[in-house]
């Protein structure tokens, strides 16, 4: 454990969740289940199952080095959960590119720094507070520490993604690069159901929407939504075979392990809705939700039957009508997929930022992200033309 000294605070280099305790932690902003900006991503359930499942490991390119910073007597007043990573999977920011082109002038562009949450593209804090000091002075000591840790131990580079606004003005004010992408989010305008939802749309839009659901379940489907204690390790069991059929197909390597779905059964049961899919006695199908205070996130999806629409059923559809049912503001539907957008999501932006050890590299991913925020804020406004809502009403 490496300390940084910076004013009054000292910044600790730890090995992962297990430096803080529960209750330290819960002490956070955006970790405490009782809070009204809680993300279970930030949960010392949710990181410590990464760690503890072996998901999230040096040998997994993932090395826990959370940042803890203090004061002099030793009061926890801040926290960055951050990797040291061999490679830049999981992330959903794709830096590749970057990588590729300064390996090729001869440098090296790995390991790097990665402060987010691993396998998980939601937005949420990553500068994380004690809520009882001021957040603007300890977001500020935050990101220069871990600017700091990077000139310091050599590395390339640091990253944050999906980093929320507030975090922002203390990441480009120290230095960090600003890089904007687009998700697709569906906004509940204090919906009574989801027939209240699609009356909101074009006539032709909901009469497909409608139409889309029926065919979803014409192979005698049913739909069940799980929670809590109605999700046993048998359950888990289907649902990680649908994840190992799609994760293989689509990523090559699933990098979720089953001994992590059992982790977060046990330690986070109320967080999770599992959406499963059931035909002639058998789930064939699943997606899996995680619960916020103001919204709901949705993951993974996998099945073992193809069948036309249900993909759309279970991730979209299904997480509309729990969220409406709950009174959960947004729902967040992962990463990229245009096709979101005639379900009733919308184009949302989001952040990630990136200090750059290197001058001259710097230098050229500054202009590339010039043009490529210009680009990205271009396709928003296009999207945003052609939404399935009634013009009148957005």
């Amino acid at each position: 454990m490496e300390n940084l000294h910076r004013g009054d605070f000292i910044l600790r280099v730890c090995d992962g969740i297990g430096a803080f305790t529960q209750e330290e932690w819960a002490g956070l902003s955006g970790a405490s289940r009782d809070a009204a900006d809680y993300n279970p991503f930030l949960s010392h359930a949710f990181l410590s199952s990464l760690e503890d499942s072996g998901c999230v490991a040096r040998n997994a390119g993932w090395l826990p080095q959370f940042l803890r910073l203090e004061i002099d007597s030793g009061t926890l007043i801040g926290a960055i959960p951050c990797y040291l990573k061999s490679h830049s999977q999981g992330e959903y920011v794709f830096d590749h590119g970057w990588a590729d082109a300064y390996e090729r002038a001869g440098g090296r562009y790995y390991p790097k720094l990665q402060a987010s949450i691993p396998f998980t593209p939601a937005t949420g804090p990553r500068l994380l507070v004690d809520r009882n000091w001021n957040s603007g002075a300890v977001r500020v000591a935050l990101a220069n520490g871990l600017r700091q840790l990077t000139d310091q131990t050599g590395v390339s580079s640091a990253h944050s993604t999906f980093v929320n606004e507030d975090d922002l003005p203390a990441f480009t004010g120290s230095g960090f690069l600003h890089r904007i992408d687009q998700q697709f989010h569906f906004f509940n305008e204090g919906y009574g159901s989801y027939d209240d939802f699609l009356e909101t749309l074009a006539s032709r839009k909901r009469k497909a929407l409608r139409r889309e659901r029926r065919e979803a379940l014409a192979d005698d489907i049913s739909i069940d939504r799980l929670t809590g204690s109605q999700i046993t390790q048998r359950i888990w069991d289907d649902f990680f075979t649908f994840y190992m059929d799609t994760g293989s197909r689509k990523w090559g390597r699933p990098y979720l392990n089953r001994k992590f779905y059992s982790l977060i059964g046990e330690r986070m049961p109320d967080d999770i809705m599992l959406v499963m899919a059931r035909r002639g006695g058998r789930y064939i199908a699943g997606a899996i939700n995680f619960i916020g205070s103001d919204r709901l996130f949705g993951r993974h999806w996998g099945c073992i039957e193809d069948h036309r629409f249900l993909h759309f059923e279970v991730c979209y559809h299904q997480a509309i009508d729990f969220a409406i049912e709950r009174k959960l503001h947004i729902v967040e539907a992962g990463a990229q997929g245009e096709h979101k957008l005639a379900r009733g999501y919308l184009p949302v932006t989001t952040h990630s930022v990136h200090y750059i050890a290197h001058e001259g590299l710097r230098r050229a991913i500054n202009d590339f992200l010039i043009h490529e925020r210009r680009d990205v804020a271009l396709m928003s406004d296009v999207l945003g033309e052609h939404t399935p809502f009634r013009k009148s009403d957005h």
